[in-house]
């Protein structure tokens, strides 16, 4: 259809500029992503992330009260651990030493007749899941990895100064980035299959081709980044420490919820979590609770 049909002037050249202004509005931000080599539009940051998303209702404080107990058993090992090294190193940063070092912290993954009798305890718990469960636990995997943290940083950032919110964002990330990067290389050593690997039933909407070796799950991803989270944080502000805890046992129990880990994928994680936590703390110059 024309659009310029039957208008006369001046409102033909009117409709004319207005539909060339619509064309523009529509190629130049294509235009822009095209020059820039990516999107126009900024990737939305954690805050904004669960702003869109929010919370459904979590797990109990029952559910999660087993596998927090445990988490919380790494704690001490862990600034025992750590008190060796700083001892032999300082709080000068050495991330490629210090990496090499924490791996070797980890314990080796269970034995084979513990590891099943771990994924049985998977099964068992897979049996009693709910919608209400599987959105809590889904949640809880899709932001527990950085976002959970990040956003909690952010509040605390609202009431300190900005220079040294932006020093503990940094700091922050960090810690994250390393756990991820010891917490992978551990996982591609070690090659323990995740129990849904083991048993595909308890996670059909993974696909898992017959004769799959991975992913690995020793130590889990989501433990060593949230420990190392709550850990450094919880240095920050120990007021809210008991707050930050709460959140890294329910991400510990939705990933036993949905068979992504069983219980020493998550001590484990948690063990290096610490460790790293510690690490960031001293080296940025925290005191360590």
């Amino acid at each position: 259809m024309n659009v310029l049909r039957g208008i006369k002037w001046p409102y033909a050249l009117i409709a004319l500029l207005a539909v060339a202004a619509v064309v523009v509005g529509v190629v130049r931000p294509q235009l822009v992503a095209a020059a820039t080599g990516g999107s126009a539009k900024k990737k939305p940051g954690a805050t904004a992330l669960i702003k869109q998303n929010p919370p459904p209702t979590l797990f109990s404080g029952a559910e999660i009260a087993t596998i927090g107990k445990q988490a919380a058993a790494q704690r001490t090992k862990a600034d025992a651990l750590f008190a060796r090294w700083k001892k032999a190193h300082g709080t000068t940063r050495d991330d490629k030493a210090f990496a090499a070092w924490a791996a070797q912290q980890v314990p080796a993954p269970p034995s084979a007749a513990q590891r099943t009798a771990e994924l049985r305890a998977d099964q068992q718990l897979a049996k009693t899941r709910t919608a209400a469960g599987k959105k809590a636990a889904t949640w809880l995997e899709l932001y527990g990895k950085k976002d959970i943290w990040k956003l909690y940083l952010h509040d605390r950032r609202e009431l300190i100064p900005a220079a040294q919110g932006t020093a503990e964002k940094a700091e922050l990330k960090a810690a994250l980035k390393l756990a991820k990067t010891i917490s992978d290389q551990l996982a591609a050593k070690d090659k323990q299959p995740a129990p849904f690997v083991l048993d595909p039933s308890l996670r059909p909407d993974k696909h898992i081709k017959p004769g799959a070796k991975g992913p690995y799950s020793y130590p889990s991803r989501h433990a060593t980044r949230a420990a190392a989270a709550v850990t450094f944080l919880g240095a920050l502000s120990p007021h809210r420490a008991e707050d930050y805890q709460w959140m890294q046992d329910e991400v510990l129990y939705s990933r036993l919820y949905m068979a992504g880990h069983v219980t020493s994928d998550l001590t484990a994680g948690t063990l290096l979590g610490d460790l790293i936590g510690d690490y960031e703390l001293a080296v940025s110059g925290h005191r360590i609770r």
